[in-house]
């Protein structure tokens, strides 16, 4: 094989690489939420915060790196900007129902924080039922057989939405209902050329 064609090689599996990590669900939600600053304006948006002084005091935030992060919640669809009625030009920043929906991904991160990196004293802040009164706790996650998951129990394929790279890697994707597709794939080129054939054949 020349070294033309190792090349012309390299730069196809570098660019489907590339496909499947701009495609990734992942990737797409830590180009949202994946830096420190994103994250504890979250932390402050669940604890009611809604307005831009408050973010800059409870955060310690620099205003024009606020500003920047609240945008990009807002372009988002995470927050909406709501007028003051007493401050027309001045807004507040109010969650959205896909940004309240980030907050068992925001629990979960908690819990590891807490479990892993809170003061021997405990966590300094907790969630409480506002009717109940008791401690929200992130649920355990379980196997089918009930136990408590395990990395180890965890089998990665391929999903609905996979693009090459991914299938070509994870094998066969699974279909909406959690059944693997056993079904061949046909190529448009494939497709387009059976249904020339059935044309002609119908037209004899």
């Amino acid at each position: 094989m020349s070294d033309a064609k190792r090349g012309r090689l390299a730069k196809k599996g570098l660019a489907n690489k590339e496909l499947a990590n701009k495609e990734c669900s992942m990737a797409r939600a830590m180009d949202v939420v994946g830096d420190r600053w994103s994250i504890l304006i979250l932390r402050e948006a669940f604890y009611g915060v809604k307005r831009f002084d408050e973010f800059g005091h409870y955060v310690g935030i620099a205003p024009n790196i606020l500003s920047n992060r609240l945008k990009k919640f807002v372009d988002a669809g995470m927050m909406r900007r709501v007028p003051l009625p007493e401050h027309s030009a001045r807004y507040e920043y109010v969650l959205t129902e896909k940004g309240r929906d980030f907050f068992p991904a925001y629990l979960a991160l908690k819990k590891w924080g807490d479990d892993w990196l809170a003061e021997p004293k405990g966590p300094q802040v907790v969630f409480r039922d506002r009717t109940a009164g008791r401690e929200i706790e992130y649920p355990t996650l379980v196997a089918a057989s009930g136990k408590p998951l395990r990395l180890e129990d965890v089998e990665v394929v391929a999903g609905s939405g996979a693009v090459l790279f991914n299938r070509k890697r994870f094998g066969v994707p699974a279909s909406h209902d959690g059944e693997v597709n056993t079904k061949p794939r046909v190529s448009r080129r494939k497709a387009k050329s059976s249904a020339k054939s059935s044309a002609k054949s119908s037209a004899k």
